[in-house]
């Protein structure tokens, strides 16, 4: 569980950063200003890594850069209401990621650039026109992540050898409307699909609050699933330390698609590197700012994956990780 030191030097890195710029940076003539929106309820390393970026291409927050923060707390209407206040503020670009937020963003504004730091897939969803060419005012990342469904089934095998149930545990956001539940529907199908190939029967359970959590967890051991997926958003993110504990008293094989579950206690994760994610979208909001209109920024596509076993949690649970597995991540927490 991420520790109240912790948090308090993420604010103050995100919120009061005033590192000197690299040597050689030019002297900026204007000062901008972004507007950065996020469904979480506080700052975290990933804000950390974004701000990293844009300090490594000579920005000072407080000097040549201002940004205005919103965090929506997993409130589907404060977030519409963030985002009207940050079109209404006129920031020159809203930095913000997952499906969502990025569609309620493009309903607020068609002018202001909109960088996603990490989104599913932003094609399937409706959010640009193709990945070389987006048009319009969104570009950035995207985490492909329904397209690794099948590598993370057959990870659970490997661990789990002959299992076959599977539970996915995701979020469904109230408020968020059809296109809000595109990112969560693309990765069941995508799970229940490979699963079906590798005669893997996979079970969605869906909850919209925290509260609903230990129910979904319950319906899970009634299933009697083999192993546990859980699906990155903000809601789990806020709540990993929660579903992971819940995991472990079910002495369920848990798999998340990014690490920061894992450095929290979970079992194992493959799947993008979300803090170079971040710090790759202050890329985007440079080129912007320096005049590229977001539409010509081809949209990037995970090209690294990370694997990340917890070899101190599956020795608690007693399970055992194949060396095969091991010597395959890219980190063993011991």
């Amino acid at each position: 569980m991420t520790s109240r030191r912790t948090i308090l030097s993420i604010t103050a890195a995100v919120g009061l950063l005033t590192a000197v710029r690299p040597a050689g940076a030019q002297q900026a003539k204007t000062v901008h200003r972004i507007g950065y929106l996020n469904l979480r309820s506080a700052p975290n390393e990933l804000d950390e890594a974004f701000v990293q970026g844009l300090r490594e291409l000579g920005y000072v927050v407080g000097r040549n850069l201002f940004i205005e923060y919103r965090w929506a707390a997993n409130d589907m209407t404060r977030l519409k209401q963030q985002a009207d206040e940050l079109v209404h503020l006129g920031v020159d670009v809203i930095v913000t990621s997952s499906t969502p937020v990025v569609r309620v963003v493009k309903s607020a504004t068609s002018t202001i650039p909109i960088v996603m730091a990490a989104t599913a897939d932003p094609v399937r969803t409706g959010l640009i026109a193709s990945f070389a060419h987006p048009r319009g005012n969104v570009t950035g990342m995207s985490m492909m992540s329904p397209d690794l469904a099948g590598k993370r089934l057959q990870l659970v095998r490997e661990i789990v050898p002959g299992a076959i149930r599977v539970a996915l545990l995701g979020w469904q956001i109230p408020g968020s409307g059809p296109v809000g539940q595109r990112a969560t529907e693309m990765l069941i199908a995508e799970t229940e699909s490979a699963g079906r190939r590798m005669g893997i029967d996979v079970t969605a359970r869906i909850f919209a609050d925290a509260s609903e959590l230990p129910a979904a967890v319950e319906s899970i051991r009634r299933d009697r699933a083999q192993a546990l997926i859980v699906q990155v958003n903000s809601l789990t993110y806020d709540h990993r330390a929660a579903i992971i504990n819940l995991a472990a008293q079910l002495r369920l094989p848990d798999m998340y698609e990014v690490r920061a579950y894992v450095d929290a206690g979970g079992l194992v994760s493959y799947g993008p590197d979300l803090k170079n994610y971040f710090r790759s979208a202050a890329g985007y909001v440079d080129k912007i700012l320096r005049g590229a209109a977001p539409g010509d920024l081809a949209v990037e596509q995970a090209t690294k994956l990370e694997m990340v076993v917890n070899l101190r949690t599956a020795k608690a649970r007693g399970i055992a990780i194949p060396q095969s597995v091991l010597l395959r991540a890219d980190e063993v927490i011991q």
